[in-house]
């Protein structure tokens, strides 16, 4: 954990640095601005303090790009990629780190798994980089529409929700399916999570080879990968019918809209509150409803061990099916036919607890430095912070710099993981500790 949270660290300050750099720069920047900048790319957010398409020359956006690119896969990924490349020994040590940083259950083949989150990421991008391509070729000429395409593509998988195409982030796509469907199919291949990729591959190919009936697809899969894709669906639809209500008449995003476009920009809407960031209509504009709706949806963001942010969707399963089973008068948490174990459950609720702790001192901390300014925006850039989302009500180019700081300790706080972060302080726990006898007592709750 110590090492995860010391290697985005030093990612980020290195790309602070490179992008300070007079050959990053269209004009000069300010170093604080640079590092901003390089917290949100490596944290993959998305907010910024600058407009990266004016302030960052070619040489500029190259490095912007790489740092969302490592930021979406992780330090660890992307340094077994390095030692891959190298032909470096996978140390025992390595593949320990490997195993938890993404959950798996067992320390063999781990090789092959970061090889195929490589590849795999690699044939998501190209195919969105294309598909952007043929939208930006026309508009921008071949070299710079393929370059729009390709950026635009990592920084969409990667949840960061960084553009290059100026001040109104996707505002003027809101009317074309190919670069709203495109979008929304990268973010949520991001979000999955790369063990549920893993799980649907091996599944499928069983179903392939005939190895397994076609209808028993979805019963082989894991108790993650269903929990993910089901809560996933249930977040979008919900997002989408609540964003289409609420903002059926607002003039300022989609009242002149006809159906599809309302229906589609909601979709779009409810999708990149997961943890992109890109925007379709204007933040700054949604009713009180729909930001309200938006921190909640931030709040939650993605799936774990992926490019997402938030508290998770299969934390959030968790805390609402603990509820459902003790109103039910039952003593285990139970899913798709399981009983989860209740270390499980544990740590669902003090990630969900220390995530908001750390979101309501940075709301207060903002507050008190921002005095006279709309409270509920101000929630929706902190939320937007600690979920690594991006989506802005045009509150952070005009905040303090003290408020500025504090957005960024919630992003890194929010890629890293809450969790992680009370873990690097609170040190190692004593051997033994666990296994406690202590006498059992009652108190009263509610």
């Amino acid at each position: 954990m110590q090492k995860v949270a010391l290697g985005f660290f030093g990612v980020i300050f290195l790309g602070g640095v490179l992008l300070w750099l007079p050959i990053c720069n269209q004009r000069p920047v300010a170093f604080f601005d640079s590092l901003f900048t390089s917290v949100s790319a490596v944290c993959v957010t998305g907010l910024v303090t600058v407009i990266p398409a004016e302030q960052f020359t070619l040489l500029g956006k190259i490095i912007l790009m790489l740092l969302i690119q490592i930021g979406g896969l992780g330090v660890i990924a992307c340094t077994m990629a390095f030692f891959l490349a190298l032909r470096r020994k996978i140390t025992m040590k390595d593949r320990v780190m490997i195993q938890q940083a993404y959950g798996l259950d067992t320390l063999t083949g781990l090789v092959r798994f970061v090889i195929r989150i490589l590849k795999g990421t690699l044939l998501v991008e190209g195919i969105g980089a294309i598909l952007f391509s043929i939208k930006f070729v026309p508009e921008y000429g071949l070299y710079r529409g393929i370059g729009y395409g390709i950026f635009h593509a990592i920084s969409a998988f990667c949840n960061a929700g960084i553009d290059i195409l100026g001040n109104n982030s996707f505002i003027d796509y809101v009317s074309s399916p190919l670069m709203n469907f495109t979008t929304m199919f990268l973010i949520v291949m991001g979000g999955l999570g790369f063990p549920v990729w893993h799980n649907i591959r091996v599944n499928t190919q069983k179903v392939w080879r005939g190895k397994e009936p076609k209808g028993r697809l979805w019963s082989r899969l894991g108790l993650q990968s269903k929990i993910v894709l089901s809560m996933t669906a249930a977040l979008i639809l919900l997002g989408t019918v609540g964003f289409f209500l609420l903002e059926y008449n607002n003039p300022e995003t989609m009242k002149e809209f006809s159906a599809g476009q309302k229906l589609m920009a909601s979709a779009f809407q409810s999708v990149t509150t997961r943890t992109a960031g890109f925007a379709a209509v204007p933040q700054s504009e949604l009713t009180e409803g729909s930001r309200l709706l938006g921190c909640i949806l931030m709040f939650i963001g993605g799936s774990p061990a992926g490019t997402a942010g938030g508290v998770k969707t299969t934390t959030m399963a968790m805390l609402l099916l603990t509820a459902l089973s003790v109103l039910r008068g039952r003593k285990d948490t139970e899913c798709f036919g399981r009983k989860v174990d209740d270390t499980i459950v544990r740590s669902g609720i003090t990630i969900t607890l220390v995530t908001f702790l750390f979101w309501l001192i940075g709301i207060v901390v903002i507050t008190v430095l921002e005095s006279g300014r709309d409270y509920l925006n101000i929630m929706y850039e902190a939320t937007s912070a600690i979920g690594t989302v991006g989506l802005s009500a045009d509150l952070t180019p005009s905040l303090t710099r003290g408020s500025q700081v504090v957005l960024m300790m919630l992003m890194y706080i929010g890629r890293i993981g809450p969790m992680t972060m009370a873990l690097v302080f609170a040190g190692k726990a004593r051997a033994g500790a666990q296994f406690r006898e202590l006498p059992e007592k009652r108190i009263m709750l509610g």
